[in-house]
């Protein structure tokens, strides 16, 4: 376990020492609030990160395409980001439907799917990581339009209970899942959930009463107010996340999301696990022991430090130059 986090942690301060880390994020944006708050932390920390764009999908929650697309874009403008990031729209539908048509033009969700492929074949240098926070929807297909694309990206997705069955993002597509873990070409990792269990993203939460003491006023001011998806106007991030976690009918709330790109910015902040990749069967896993092909588990996460890390960036937001 230490030598795959030692390897873990070199890769991580090599590809910084080069440069920022190229990072592409696929998001369910209308889902809940944890999604903007990745979206938020990712962007204000674009000293770290080379942000690449921003896919899209639609899940069960948040209504259709258009609306994670139309929340996305309320993030990215009250971040400053307007103008700098990519936004395309993804599949609403399942894998299993959409990956026989991904030789045909315009399929459901085509648009993120090359845009996926585009940036893969484009970086120069290192790998593509590509994190998924929704269904892995987009990333399945783009892997199965363009096979050649695996060895070029790293995926790192929040989603799943492993062991254990269920979890939104994954029940959403599971016929997306399989496909990518099957993938003996790819780079593939899980951040866990585990609802309910302090060892997944889930014990990374927050409470209302605590975001509206530490986020009001956060962020660069917007000269033009944003409307936000519950009404109101805004012009910081900060004062619509108060908006997003008063509206949202928990005391308490985890930011499951942001995990995902915390443990890509410093993997010191959870724990890897390398094990045989298992099968997802219906909505369960079913493990493979004998399996030479393997993935990560992400586990234990450091709530502390990660909060610690999320409120200093919302404190001091790295922004677009004038």
């Amino acid at each position: 376990m230490k030598q795959i986090l030692f390897i873990i942690l070199i890769i991580s301060s090599a590809t910084q020492m080069q440069g920022q880390i190229p990072v592409l994020l696929d998001t369910d944006a209308n889902n809940e609030l944890d999604d903007q708050h990745a979206i938020a932390y990712m962007l204000f920390n674009s000293d770290v990160f080379n942000v690449i764009g921003i896919t899209v999908n639609a899940t069960f929650n948040g209504g259709d395409i258009d609306q994670h697309m139309a929340e996305a874009q309320r993030v990215v403008e009250l971040c400053g980001y307007a103008d700098q990031v990519k936004i395309i729209p993804g599949a609403s539908d399942t894998y299993a439907k959409t990956a026989p048509l991904v030789k045909t033009p315009n399929f459901d969700g085509h648009q993120a799917v090359d845009f996926i492929i585009q940036a893969a074949h484009e970086l120069e240098q290192g790998k593509l990581i590509v994190v998924p926070i929704g269904s892995m929807t987009n990333v399945a297909l783009a892997l199965e339009k363009d096979p050649s694309i695996a060895s070029l990206i790293r995926v790192v997705w929040l989603g799943s209970n492993w062991p254990e069955a269920g979890e939104y993002n994954l029940v959403n597509d599971t016929t997306a899942v399989n496909p990518v873990i099957d993938n003996r070409e790819l780079e593939f990792e899980i951040c866990t959930v585990r609802y309910g269990e302090p060892s997944g993203t889930a014990a990374v939460d927050v409470s209302v009463a605590e975001v509206r003491q530490r986020m009001q006023g956060l962020g660069p001011v917007q000269k033009k107010p944003v409307i936000g998806r519950h009404g109101g106007k805004f012009k910081t991030f900060g004062d619509y996340s108060i908006e997003l976690f008063e509206n949202i009918g928990d005391e308490v709330r985890s930011l499951f999301d942001v995990c995902a790109l915390a443990i890509i910015k410093d993997p010191r902040w959870a724990k890897p696990v390398k094990v045989p990749a298992p099968k997802l069967i219906g909505d369960g896993w079913e493990a493979r022991p004998n399996n030479s092909h393997h993935i990560i588990f992400w586990e234990h996460f450091n709530k502390d430090a990660i909060l610690q890390d999320f409120y200093l960036s919302m404190e001091n937001p790295v922004i677009p130059e004038d």
